[in-house]
């Protein structure tokens, strides 16, 4: 009983991102008790707090228990074991493409052990191999650089934290503020404002020498062509300019490679020079590779700057509320500007040059930043935090596990004879290759938030689904690589006038989400394959906004909501295969691969059988996925995803 619920827990929304399950709109209370946070909602104090009993109203009786739901478990309970076999049974040394990928494998970690095979129980077991033979699939460049470097970060982590305390018992002594009875309640959260962007900038400058060398010098440069943009141009201007420069930002360091020493050299005669410099390239020399994360917090800079000057001061919003800052909802948070003095230049470089987030994020805007910093988020609390790390290890565990005995991401990178495999071999393929790229992903993103929470800021959750718990285009965009999403909207999207509305303002809506989803590419990497799956995106995402706003609206079914059910998950299936195909576009295989993947999955009458087989079980996993939403939206919970 209390192993079941330390388990939920750890597994709870609350834990993921108190976001999730307070109202944006809504000052989040030191979220109930410590050990409350994983069996109940947060309590929350302030307006709107009863938002949760409309979204209750709003939800259908539980279906759980219906003979439709438990013909879903068995269905389930065949498919899973069989689409981890699959892609397994190809992975191994017997098959005939082994040697094509093998190459692409190192030496992994875990012993070997026995596997009965599913459908070879009868005959034999596959024999345990050697600790010095068992391998994983390491060709995933980006999961390798992190995989490799997991301790050193993992010390980082653990220093950075203690590092600020030592820091602040020195800083406390050198400049000592007045006793809490003798100073405002203001001046204190200006002080321990003060005090923490003193740290970060030290440790953020620190930390980018570490990594980049004499490149950091780059860095340094544009971070300050950047803020004499928002500071030094008129106003009107800055909007314009800013992007310009993002962009120019984004070409320059493609094409330009981080404009090398020797090249930048090459313009005084001192090539020599530039190859020095260039051998201190620190841990990361390819500082470009992480810059664009960078490009996005200057962009929110500037633009909250910008808003900034038209706004109403930080202490209205407080004053109107009657709220003291930390109990601000995260509406208010991002909305309400900074102070004009917290807009000055040691502030802007500690916002940019934070390092917990610097890497890979996830985007807190500068103005959340800030706020965060004057005074800390009652959301972060011991409990929820040793719960998040706890899950990133499992996370981290589950990643390693599948890395040593499934390795589709080698395959795919070998060149393949796609003919050589099955349709349901190559679905499988393909749906695995989508899966580590999630998974990857959310440890990169985990691990960083998780550093972020220990030293006291509450970033946005990045990744709140299983990718496998999708079945919306637009709700996918919502949940994947989340707070670059609520970056999107706040700078891009919204800026653009929106989604529009009917007539030709939905036509403007769409030619907003092509301009969006276009930046969104280029910002990922300049190269045609993501282009083309930009606009895969949005082009998929037409079917969903046509079906669901003029075909099928659901007002027109609020008599015949079964009915309604069984058309979503039609169109679910729909959905699921075109964002696979778009995602193996865009971050896996390529045009040419998906073509591949295409052809021999309905090249003949045993692949169209088995695509429709496959979107049967589509289906299933739809109608799972829509009760899985109906039991949140009945304890009070919508995501909008």
């Amino acid at each position: 009983m209390l192993l079941g619920h330390r388990l939920k827990a750890v597994y709870s929304l609350d834990t993921l991102d108190t976001r999730l399950t307070v109202s944006s709109q809504t000052p989040i209370k030191a979220a109930r008790a410590e050990h409350g946070t994983g069996s109940s909602r947060p309590a929350a104090q302030g307006v709107n707090a009863e938002p949760d009993q409309t979204v209750q109203t709003k939800a259908r009786p539980s279906k759980w228990r219906t003979k439709e739901y438990y013909f879903y478990y068995l269905v389930i309970t065949v498919m899973v074991p069989i689409m981890f076999w699959v892609p397994y049974h190809v992975s191994k040394e017997s098959d005939p493409q082994y040697p094509k990928f093998a190459p692409l494998l190192s030496e992994g970690w875990i012993p070997g052990r026995k596997v009965v095979s599913v459908f070879d129980a009868l005959q034999s077991y596959i024999p345990v191999q050697r600790f010095n033979e068992l391998e994983k699939d390491n060709s995933d460049q980006q999961y390798a650089s992190f995989r490799n470097n997991i301790p050193y970060i993992g010390v980082v982590v653990i220093a950075h934290p203690l590092l600020r305390r030592l820091f602040d018992t020195v800083y406390q002594s050198i400049y000592r503020s007045p006793p809490p009875s003798q100073a405002s309640h203001e001046a204190q959260l200006d002080a321990h404002l003060s005090q923490r962007i003193s740290y970060d900038t030290i440790f953020g400058a620190i930390f980018l020498v570490v990594l980049h060398g004499f490149s950091a010098l780059k860095v340094l440069l544009l971070l300050y062509i950047n803020f004499c943009i928002a500071t030094k141009l008129p106003r009107n201007a800055v909007p314009a300019v800013t992007w310009t420069f993002s962009l120019i930002v984004l070409f320059g360091n493609e094409e330009l490679e981080g404009y090398p020493w020797p090249w930048l050299g090459g313009f005084l005669g001192l090539q020599e020079w530039g190859h020095w410099l260039d051998s201190f390239g620190g841990l990361m020399p390819r500082w470009e590779v992480l810059f664009n994360v960078t490009v996005l917090r200057l962009i929110s800079y500037n633009l909250d700057f910008y808003w900034s000057l038209e706004d109403k001061s930080p202490s209205d919003v407080v004053e109107k509320k009657n709220l003291t800052p930390s109990l601000l909802s995260e509406r208010d948070r991002i909305n309400t500007p900074a102070s004009s003095q917290q807009f000055a230049l040691p502030y802007y470089l500690s916002y940019t040059l934070y390092s917990p987030l610097y890497l890979a994020g996830p985007i807190v805007t500068f103005n959340d930043y800030i706020s965060q910093s004057r005074s800390p988020s009652p959301s972060i609390t011991l409990s929820r935090t040793i719960n998040y790390g706890f899950r990133f290890l499992v996370s981290l565990l589950t990643m390693e596990i599948i890395l040593h005995y499934i390795y589709p991401v080698a395959i795919s990178k070998s060149d393949p004879d796609w003919s050589a495999y099955t349709p349901f071999q190559l679905s499988m393929l393909g749906y695995f290759n989508l899966h580590l790229i999630w998974l990857k992903l959310l440890l990169i993103w985990r691990l960083f938030r998780l550093w972020a929470l220990l030293d006291g800021i509450d970033p946005p959750e990045n990744m709140i689904r299983c990718m496998s718990n999708n079945y919306s285009a637009l709700g996918f965009w919502r949940n994947w690589h989340r707070s670059f999403n609520r970056w999107i909207i706040r700078y891009l999207f919204i800026p653009l006038g929106g989604s529009g509305g009917r007539g030709t303002s939905t036509v403007r809506g769409i030619a907003n989400m092509l301009l969006v989803f276009t930046f969104v590419a280029l910002w990922h990497d300049i190269t045609a394959r993501l282009l083309a799956w930009s606009w895969l995106v949005v082009l998929f995402i037409l079917p969903e906004v046509i079906c669901s706003t003029l075909l099928f609206p659901a007002r027109n079914y609020k008599d015949r909501p079964e009915t309604y059910r069984v058309l979503c998950g039609i169109g679910a299936v729909g959905n699921i295969l075109m964002m696979m195909a778009a995602n193996l576009v865009g971050f896996a295989v390529g045009l040419d691969g998906l073509e591949g993947l295409v052809k021999g999955i309905v090249g003949g009458w045993f692949g169209v059988l088995f695509l429709g087989m496959a979107c049967a079980t589509l289906y299933v996993g739809a109608q799972v996925m829509f009760e899985l939403r109906e039991a949140e939206k009945r304890r009070g919970i919508d995501l909008k995803c």
